[in-house]
């Protein structure tokens, strides 16, 4: 791997930025330490899914994160300058595409499985580093950032802190709020991706505005599943591919740290971005 120039956004948050082509700012790669945490819900949980039983704990090595889902403006420079490895790539494929810069700091939508991968392979051939998606169980890992609640913000979630459908659906008798929490509102669209807090982490958008692509493929439940923090695979390459983290139309019990759901990996969806992974280099 290339030499990195490690920065430092607090005293708990370190970074590398990957730099991309001028003048387009680079695609900002926070550190996650490792460790062991409880993936997964408990019983008790509001509004759980049996597909996040059993709960059970997991050791995830370090890695660096994207600090955000990938923004429209990163995937139109990447597709537009680094060459195909295996796929072609659409330089525009996002349902919402307003007028003005800051429409380019939406995250990108409409991607599949195989279109993110690629978007990963080129990034890697230009850097000398490795980047992949996010493993099911590093997402959860980063978007807990230590935390035991159903959201790193704490037992509840509100239409300020992240974009989801904070009305009520009353089609299909869905809550708009969670928990104790409050209603709010339902922007029916994504926001750019640096326009809600950050969890402890330091990282954007873990809960809502889009669904994020993991590598892993989706089983029903926990049972069996690795606790390495590993990709759970199957033998077959187009089997359904996990996402996480809700989107800008999900209600709030969809966007829990510990919510689980999954896509065919050729489906293009406007709900549907990701974020990326860089790999640190083990040593023997």
């Amino acid at each position: 791997m290339p030499q990195l120039t490690i920065s430092k956004h607090s005293q708990k948050i370190y970074y590398f930025a990957e730099p991309l082509f001028f003048p387009i700012n680079p695609i900002n790669m926070v550190l996650i330490r490792g460790g062991n945490f409880d993936m997964g819900s408990l019983a008790t949980e509001i509004d759980r899914f049996e597909s996040e039983s059993p709960q059970h704990s997991v050791n995830v090595r370090s890695f660096f994160m994207s600090e955000y889902p990938i923004a429209q403006i990163h995937w139109w420079v990447v597709v537009g300058n680094l060459p195909q490895i295996e796929i072609p790539l659409e330089p525009y494929p996002s349902y919402f595409k307003r007028p003005g810069e800051n429409a380019l700091l939406d995250p990108v939508t409409n991607i599949n499985w195989f279109e993110a991968r690629e978007f990963c392979q080129r990034l890697s051939r230009k850097s000398g580093r490795t980047y992949r998606l996010p493993t099911e169980a590093e997402w959860e890992y980063a978007c807990r950032a230590g935390t035991t609640t159903p959201f790193h913000f704490g037992e509840t979630i509100t239409t300020d802190l992240a974009n989801y459908r904070g009305t009520d659906d009353e089609e299909l008798k869905r809550s708009g709020s969670y928990g104790r929490g409050s209603k709010g509102i339902y922007r029916q669209e994504t926001t750019p991706v640096v326009n809600f807090p950050p969890n402890a982490f330091g990282l954007y958008d873990m809960h809502g505005n889009v669904w994020e692509w993991c590598q892993d493929h989706w089983y029903d439940n926990y049972e069996g599943a690795p606790i390495d923090g590993s990709p759970w695979l199957s033998d077959d390459s187009n089997h359904r591919r996990v996402v996480r983290g809700g989107a800008w139309i999900a209600i709030p019990r969809n966007c829990r740290s510990a919510t689980r759901d999954s896509s065919i990996p050729t489906n293009h969806h406007d709900l549907i971005g990701f974020r990326v992974v860089c790999e640190i280099p083990t040593t023997v």
